[in-house]
C-alpha cells in the first residue's frame, strides 16, 4: 500500500506545520519575556525588577545629602557638556595634524582614542577592558536610577545589554513622570550618570595612588622593578637574561626604583645617542684584535665578524684621529666600567683612558641591565623590544607565599577604570543624539532660555542645531580615530 498522500490531504499537513512553527515561536517569545530577555541581531538585553527595592532604598536615603550630591552632579554635567565639545575639537585637530604629517606622533599623546580590541588593545587585556566597561556602565546607570527616585520619578527596572561584544547597562524610567518635573530636576537626573562616572574615576585614582600604603603590610616598594613575566620570544629570555622574580635596579646609569622609572629610562635611552664606556689604554690594546672595517647599508660602521656572539665593534677617538674602531669582547669592556660621553669623562688618577662607544645600527642600543645578585644582562636591540616583552611590577612581596601578580592586577584594573569611566563621562556629556548629552542640553535650554526665547519650537530648533553639530563632531572623531588605528 502506497504512503503517498492524496491531494486533498496535503493542505492539512501544511497547516499543521505552520501551526506548530507559530506555536513554537510564541512559546520561545513567552520564555524570553518571562526572564526579561530580548534578543535581536548584534544586540541582547536583560531587564529585571529584582533590584527595584534596593534602588528605592538608595533613593530615599538621606534626602538632604542626595539633593546636594546630585546638585553637584548637575553642575558637573553642565560643565562637562561644554568641556567635552572643547576636548573633542582639540582631539579632532590633533588627529588631522597627525594625518597630514609624514611622521605622526604617538597616538598616546591624544587624550581620547578609539579602542579596537586586538589592534591597539592587547588580547591579554580584554578581561580588564570589558570588566571596566561593564562596571562603569552599571555605576553610570545607578546614578540615573537613584537620582530619578530622589526626584519622584517612577523606576521600572534595571538591565544589562551586550551590543556586538561591548557590555553595558540601562535603567527603565517612567517617561511621563520625567516630562512632568521641572527642567532643573531633569538635569539632576540626566547629569547623574556622568557625575557618577567622574566619581568612580576619582575613586579609582585614589586607590591607585594609595596602593603602596594599602599593600604596605604585604609588599614593599622603591627597591627596584620586579620581573613578573618574560615572553618566550623576548630578547631578554636566555641563560644570562631576566627571570621571573628578578629585581632590576638600573639600566645603564639610570637607577630603577619603580616600573615608571623602567619606562622612563628606556624612553631616554631610545631617544638619546648610545652611551659609551671608559676603558684604559692598556686594556684596550690587550683586548682589541685586528679586524676589517666596513660600512653597513645605513652608514654605520662594523668591525667584527657577523658570526660573533660576544664581540661588538666600538668606536673611539684620540688626539690624532677622531674615527678609530676596535672589535672588543662586550662583557669585559662593560662590566665594572664607568659610563661616559667623551674622553674627558674618563680622565681619572692620571691613567690614560678612552671613552669607547658601541658602533651599532641606527635605533639599536647596547644596554647594561643590573639585576643583582645575578650577572649583568647585556641587551643589544631596540629598547622598545625590551619594554614590550618584559612585564614588571613596583611591588615586591614580603613573603614567598604572596602572589607577585596581585598588585599588577589591581593596578591595571584601576587604570582601566580611570580611563574608561572617564571616557564614558566625556562621551555621554557630548550634546549628541541618543546620548545623555541630548537630554542634558534640552533641559539646560529649557531652564535658561525660556525667558529669552519664548516659543518652545524655536528653543527646540536651537537645540536641534547644537545636537547636529555635536553629533557631527563626535562622528568625525570616531571615524578618523578608527582610520588612524586600523589603516595607518
Amino acid at each position: 500500500m502506497s504512503d503517498t498522500l492524496l491531494p486533498w490531504e496535503r493542505p492539512r499537513v501544511r497547516r499543521l506545520t505552520a501551526l506548530s512553527s507559530s506555536s513554537l515561536k510564541a512559546s520561545y517569545e513567552d520564555w524570553l519575556l518571562t526572564y526579561g530577555l530580548s534578543i535581536s541581531p548584534f544586540h541582547m538585553r536583560w531587564q529585571t525588577a529584582l533590584f527595584n527595592r534596593q534602588f528605592y532604598n538608595w533613593g530615599r536615603w538621606k534626602p538632604r545629602f542626595l539633593y546636594l550630591w546630585f546638585s553637584m552632579g548637575m553642575v558637573f554635567g553642565i560643565v562637562a557638556m561644554f568641556g567635552s565639545v572643547i576636548l573633542l575639537g582639540k582631539t579632532l585637530m590633533q588627529t588631522l595634524t597627525q594625518m597630514l604629517t609624514e611622521a605622526p606622533k604617538a597616538q598616546n599623546d591624544r587624550m581620547l582614542q578609539v579602542v579596537v580590541p586586538g589592534v591597539n588593545l592587547p588580547v591579554s587585556q580584554l578581561t580588564y577592558f570589558f570588566s571596566a566597561i561593564l562596571i562603569s556602565g552599571v555605576i553610570h546607570e545607578v546614578g540615573h536610577g537613584v537620582a530619578a527616585i530622589r526626584e519622584q520619578v517612577r523606576f521600572n527596572g534595571f538591565g544589562i545589554f551586550i551590543f556586538i561584544v561591548y557590555p553595558g547597562a540601562f535603567v527603565d524610567l517612567f517617561t511621563t513622570h520625567l516630562q512632568l518635573i521641572s527642567p532643573v530636576q531633569q538635569l539632576r537626573i540626566f547629569c547623574a550618570g556622568v557625575w557618577h562616572n567622574f566619581v568612580l574615576g576619582v575613586a579609582s585614582f585614589l586607590v591607585l595612588f594609595l596602593l603602596p600604603a594599602i599593600l604596605f603590610p604585604f609588599y614593599y616598594t622603591g627597591v627596584g622593578a620586579l620581573v613578573t613575566e618574560v615572553t618566550e620570544d623576548s630578547p631578554a629570555n636566555g641563560p644570562r637574561g631576566l627571570f621571573v622574580g628578578d629585581i632590576v635596579t638600573s639600566l645603564q646609569d639610570c637607577p630603577i626604583h619603580t616600573v615608571e622609572d623602567w619606562n622612563s629610562c628606556l624612553g631616554d635611552i631610545s631617544q638619546k645617542s648610545q652611551i659609551g664606556y671608559c676603558i684604559n689604554t692598556a686594556t684596550l690594546q690587550q683586548l682589541s684584535f685586528p679586524a676589517r672595517v666596513y660600512r653597513r647599508l645605513d652608514g654605520t660602521v662594523e668591525c667584527c665578524s657577523n658570526n660573533s656572539l660576544t664581540d661588538i665593534c666600538f668606536s673611539y677617538s684620540n688626539s690624532l684621529d677622531s674615527h678609530l674602531y676596535a672589535c672588543l669582547p662586550a662583557r669585559k669592556v662593560i662590566e665594572a666600567s664607568k659610563v661616559c660621553r667623551t674622553n674627558m669623562d674618563c680622565q681619572k688618577d692620571f691613567v690614560p683612558s678612552f671613552c669607547v662607544t658601541p658602533s651599532l645600527e641606527n635605533q639599536t642600543r647596547l644596554i647594561r641591565v643590573k639585576h643583582p645578585p645575578h650577572i649583568d644582562m647585556l641587551f643589544v636591540g631596540h629598547p622598545m623590544h625590551l619594554q614590550y616583552t618584559v612585564s614588571l611590577s613596583s611591588f615586591v612581596p614580603r613573603h614567598n607565599f604572596l602572589s607577585i601578580d596581585l598588585p599588577v592586577v589591581i593596578e591595571t584594573f584601576c587604570k582601566y577604570l580611570i580611563s574608561l569611566s572617564g571616557a564614558l563621562a566625556v562621551i555621554n556629556a557630548v550634546p549628541c543624539f541618543a546620548l545623555d548629552g541630548q537630554w542634558i542640553l534640552n533641559s539646560f535650554l529649557e531652564a535658561t532660555l525660556s525667558s529669552l526665547i519664548v516659543e518652545k519650537q524655536n528653543r527646540e530648533l536651537v537645540g536641534f542645531l547644537i545636537l547636529l553639530a555635536g553629533s557631527t563632531l563626535l562622528a568625525a572623531n570616531v571615524a578618523l580615530g578608527l582610520w588612524m588605528v586600523t589603516a595607518r
